[in-house]
């Protein structure tokens, strides 16, 4: 959006604000499920996604999770692809959306998953407390970045769309 040149491409763009943020919302969705199976499920074996059963009822669970991850992710980059389509991709509002639904993503997982519904815990150990408080504290930084940015880009909307229209 920063790129735009013309008045309507401003009033255009304004229009898929939540078409930006949700794109990145869904890819950070899937961002962040893709790098805990990668990491935690695949590399690390710390857990897997439903460890409340046998080994292959907790892999089974693991390609469905990895796929809804690549769901979420193909799902978004359809979604970014129309907006450069359109000329309204806003890469900034992207980032917010990639932030919040990493970071909202990330906490669900640490709180509702693994206290909650205790489905798995990050890591089997004795002090499992540790593990939690860096996994939640990471989650936060991410959804606090993802605020901010969306309030910089409603800003940023408020004074372009002034802009915009002023000139005309």
């Amino acid at each position: 959006m920063v790129t735009k040149t013309d008045n309507t491409s401003y009033l255009t763009s304004s229009v898929y604000l939540t078409r930006n943020l949700w794109s990145g919302i869904l890819f950070g969705i899937g961002l962040v499920a893709f790098i805990d199976e990668t990491i935690f499920h695949q590399l690390l074996h710390w857990h897997h996604f439903y460890d409340k059963s046998t080994t292959d009822i907790g892999l089974i669970s693991d390609g469905l999770f990895h796929a809804f991850s690549w769901f979420a992710t193909i799902g978004s980059l359809f979604m970014v692809a129309d907006l450069r389509r359109r000329n309204a991709f806003w890469l900034k509002r992207w980032w917010s959306g990639l932030m919040l639904g990493s970071g909202g993503f990330q906490l669900y997982d640490g709180i509702i998953q693994h206290k909650l519904m205790k489905i798995h815990q990050i890591r089997y150990v004795d002090n499992v407390l540790i593990y939690d408080v860096i996994w939640n504290i990471i989650a936060t930084v991410m959804l606090l970045i993802g605020i901010l940015l969306v309030f910089q880009t409603r800003t940023d909307e408020r004074l372009l769309r002034g802009k915009s229209l002023n000139e005309q």
